[in-house]
């Protein structure tokens, strides 16, 4: 394994990332198939399936923690409005809203 493949598998996936490696597999097939030359192509079949992996993981770990942060932060408003903690069901309220957002930002096409 290559130590950037090392690399890449001790990190978090990233959205950014992903994108990178697809859009960089893609553009190394095109110039193998232009070129005739089947190592090109085929690296770049592989890094563009390994891009588009990382994004997807990515992006389901993003959905995930919107939706740890929604139930969390709802939980967090309801408990602040029954006790009449004011603050808590502020914080409580602002976590839900990043939660959705998250979500929204992270849904699946």
């Amino acid at each position: 394994m290559s130590e950037n493949q090392n690399q890449t598998q001790n990190q978090e996936p990233s959205k950014l990332s992903g994108q990178f490696h697809s859009t960089k597999g893609s553009i190394v097939e095109a110039i193998g198939d232009a070129t005739g030359a089947p190592s090109w192509s085929q690296s770049g079949k592989e890094e563009h399936a390994r891009g588009e992996g990382e994004y997807t993981a990515a992006q389901a770990e993003g959905y995930a923690q919107g939706v740890t942060d929604r139930v969390g932060g709802y939980k967090d408003s309801v408990l602040g409005a029954v006790s009449g903690d004011k603050d808590q069901q502020v914080k409580g309220n602002a976590r839900n809203e990043k939660g959705q957002t998250q979500q929204e930002l992270n849904k699946p096409q």
